[in-house]
Parts: C-alpha cells; structure tokens; sequence
C-alpha cells in the first residue's frame, strides 16, 4: 500500500515534467503522416498520428473498373496499412518522449497501440 501512495507522491512532484511531456507529445502527433496502398496504387490513403484519415486518392484506373465492392475492399485495405504504420511511428514518438522526460515506460506498454 505504501509503496503506492509512494509512487503517487513522486507522480505529482513530476507533474510539470509530465504535462510538457503530454504537450510534446501532442505536437509530434500532428506531425506524423504515413500512407498506406492497395491495388498497386489504385487507392493512397494518408493517415496523421492521431488516427485521423487526411486524405484519400483513388486513381483513374480504379473508378473505370466500376467494381464497388474491389473498391471497398481496396479503401479498407490502404487505410488499415496506414493505420498500422501510424500506430508504429506513434510508438516510437511516445517512447521518445517518456525517454526524454526521464519517464519510465512498462515492458511492452506501447505494443498494439
């Protein structure tokens, strides 16, 4: 039991130090942008660091093929690309960040994000 109110105490006495850390953070969340594609380039997605889709090209080949369903799948699969590569530079962003602030991150804390 101690040893928690322990942790809470230096967890407070570092508040500032987190809330810079929260606030760095933030800002490399805007600044990541990764593309996912499917088809051969037939869909581009762009994906930020805060999950959001920014952008979504479907080239002229795709919309001719007239197949709603391909195009579907193709959609889904360049963003779930993007997505996957987005959780893997916000990893490695978090970490940067938790390292810089001298702040402990658990083994395997930001796996599967």
């Amino acid at each position: 039991m101690f040893d928690k109110i322990g942790q809470m105490v230096g967890l407070m006495k570092n508040l500032p130090k987190l809330q810079a850390a929260m606030a760095e953070m933030k800002e490399k969340l805007g600044k990541i942008s990764v593309e996912g594609n499917a088809g051969a380039g037939m869909v581009v997605v762009t994906v930020n660091g805060r999950m959001e889709l920014t952008r979504c090209v479907i080239s002229e080949d795709a919309m001719k093929l007239g197949d709603r369903d391909m195009l579907a799948d193709l959609v889904m699969a360049a963003t779930n690309m993007a997505m996957g590569k987005a959780r893997e530079e916000v990893a490695k962003a978090s970490q940067a960040v938790a390292e810089d602030a001298g702040l402990p991150l658990p083994p395997g804390m930001l796996q599967g994000m």
